[in-house]
């Protein structure tokens, strides 16, 4: 039998302004359905310029974001102790990549030492590609096309690697999200050039991919990493390990069996690995 793992899950409501319920319960349910490790990945805090619409329908500024990050690590270190009994918890948070974000990412490391990063893209030339379809366009506009934008992505996601060397590199291809022809657009040559120069530099890194089923959740179909990449991923030696990447409840595990039978038909060691701890200073 597999192990239930992610290696990218447990947003909340609680600390993040487009998921649902309590962190707590988003643990509970992690406990009821079995899995042995997770860990709880809330977004990093944003400056005020990069503040999700949700987040400022709310009224939050970056003052109120930073506080509700403080307060996750202190309920995720509650959680990870009071449910060490049932199932192995990780406390780490999920990175942003826009302008001054490498300053940003470096100060919440220093002030909340995390057991380790997952290193996301959510937005290309400033722009939040994720959200919405409208979002997407406007990002695909400003970098001039869409195989411009995939290109901007993937160097973008290079720079984060590169400086942060982040245990956990989060949803690989989600630059794909909005686009219906992602397939032929990941054969442009430009675009596979980058995509595959950064798998090779995860590998150099040993890093690991986190194989994102949200992505069935959401409706695409197929896991991020896309099956292509997920071949070249294997051909490089590097680990994939699933994360539900679950906002709520209701999403805790979703996916994950699919995902999994997805690793396990591609040559993939199920035996997970959990990512290295970062050391801190104190």
């Amino acid at each position: 039998m597999v192990d239930k793992v992610s290696v990218h899950g447990g947003h909340s409501g609680e600390f993040c302004s487009h998921a649902k319920d309590p962190l707590e319960a988003v643990v509970a349910e992690y406990v009821r359905q079995g899995f042995v490790w997770i860990a709880l990945t809330e977004h990093m805090a944003s400056s005020d310029a990069f503040l999700a619409v949700e987040e400022l329908a709310h009224g939050f500024d970056e003052a109120e974001a930073f506080h509700r990050f403080e307060h996750y690590f202190e309920e995720a270190r509650r959680l990870q102790s009071a449910y060490a009994d049932d199932i192995d918890i990780m406390v780490a948070f999920e990175t942003e990549a826009y302008s001054g974000y490498q300053t940003e990412v470096a100060a919440l490391v220093e002030e909340f030492h995390p057991d380790y990063l997952v290193g996301s893209v959510h937005h290309v030339n400033d722009v939040p590609f994720d959200a919405s379809p409208g979002d997407y366009l406007d990002a695909v506009a400003k970098a001039g096309g869409m195989a411009a934008m995939y290109c901007d992505y993937f160097d973008l996601q290079l720079e984060l690697i590169d400086a942060f060397r982040p245990a956990v590199v989060g949803h690989f291809d989600l630059i794909r999200i909005h686009d219906g022809d992602y397939a032929q657009t990941l054969q442009d040559p430009n675009v596979w050039e980058r995509a595959a120069r950064n798998l090779e530099r995860i590998a150099e890194l040993d890093l690991i991919l986190d194989f994102n089923v949200r992505a069935l959740a959401k409706g695409q179909p197929e896991p991020y990493v896309s099956e292509p990449l997920l071949r070249l991923a294997k051909e490089l030696g590097i680990v994939c390990v699933p994360g539900d990447d679950s906002h709520g409840t209701a999403t805790v595990g979703a996916g994950m069996a699919e995902g999994i039978a997805v690793l396990i038909e591609a040559g993939f060691d199920t035996d997970w690995p959990k990512p290295d701890v970062m050391q801190h200073s104190r």
